[in-house]
């Protein structure tokens, strides 16, 4: 739904950004009645409890969200204490997704309101995507990739068991994303398998007697348990973490239908710090209640002042099964 951020952006300019409780409907995608109605409004309770500890500047109050399910408030929780948000619209209509457990909404406009760094502070504008189980109940709430690239991983292969594994690994890049930005160790240490291969690349630069610089890429790799432990160490010295996935490619393994390979362009932002970079996640959903990240390897998206060749990009062919 086309949203018109220029009015929006005026408002926000001059800092009048008024809370209000928030109308939600459903347009299409569920047939049942009652099932629409419970579903409208839980999100419509959700968005204007939101809006009402944004303006009153204090937590969030689960008792004025209806029968909402512990393991959601932890994660709202989570996310308003590293970037408390407000609902941007009064009036939203959106479409119903069935997913293999139950159902999404997305495109649900946020405004986030970092605090903390100064040369961060400044609202930005997210979407989220709420999930339900089949008899309605709100089972998720993530920050959500745009639905423009959710739409293009769906589409790429008709095919249904891989379709609903799309949806479902869509669905945990969500979570994984929103993890960074909630700060969760926890999830974040239970999605990597201990033996996971971490490998970051890191731009070299040097200057030549000639009077040029070069630049290469310093790969480092790490365990599981170097990487939560520096991870952990990230998160204490930042009060805002920021992380943003584009250009998404899924890949699933000519042998292994269980392993998937996802290439994302990442943007990381916290306190003074700033990169861009090429994101590969090799997933194993052997297990889809839990699955697994075996690797992850970061490289910068720019080499000497390039964009890094796509052949250099890692991608699932690179690595052994």
């Amino acid at each position: 739904m086309k949203r018109t951020m220029i009015a929006l952006m005026a408002v926000l300019a001059v800092g009048q950004l008024v809370a209000a409780n928030v109308n939600f409907s459903i347009s299409d995608g569920i047939d049942d009645a009652a099932l629409k109605s419970k579903m409208e409004g839980e999100v419509s309770r959700i968005l204007s409890e939101i809006n009402a500890a944004q303006e009153a500047g204090r937590a969030l109050d689960f008792s004025a969200m209806g029968d909402i399910g512990t393991r959601v408030q932890q994660s709202m929780a989570m996310l308003w204490e590293n970037s408390p948000f407000v609902c941007t619209d009064e009036e939203i209509i959106e479409h119903c997704l069935t997913t293999g457990t139950g159902y999404q909404v997305r495109n649900i406009p946020l405004m986030m309101k970092p605090t903390g760094e100064r040369e961060f502070n400044e609202d930005e504008y997210q979407e989220a995507v709420i999930g339900f189980d089949k008899q309605g109940n709100v089972e998720s709430f993530y920050l959500s990739i745009s639905m423009n690239l959710y739409m293009n991983i769906i589409k790429s292969n008709l095919e249904l068991t891989d379709l609903r594994r799309r949806q479902l690994i869509l669905d945990y890049v969500e979570q994984f994303r929103t993890a960074y930005n909630q700060k969760d160790i926890n999830f974040l240490n239970q999605v990597f398998s201990d033996d996971a291969l971490i490998i970051t690349g890191k731009v070299i630069t040097t200057k030549h007697a000639e009077g040029f610089t070069s630049q290469k890429i310093q790969y480092n790799k790490q365990s599981k348990e170097q990487y939560i432990k520096n991870l952990r160490g990230v998160f204490q010295r930042n009060s805002y973490i920021k992380v943003a996935f584009d250009e998404i490619e899924v890949m699933r393994h000519p042998v292994n239908p269980n392993f998937y390979g996802v290439t994302l362009l990442q943007g990381w932002t916290s306190g003074s710090y700033h990169d861009d970079g090429y994101l590969f996640l090799l997933w194993d959903f052997t297990d889809e209640n839990a699955p697994q990240i075996h690797v992850r390897t970061w490289q910068p998206d720019k080499i000497n002042g390039k964009p890094l060749p796509k052949d250099e990009v890692f991608s699932l062919s690179d690595f052994d099964i």
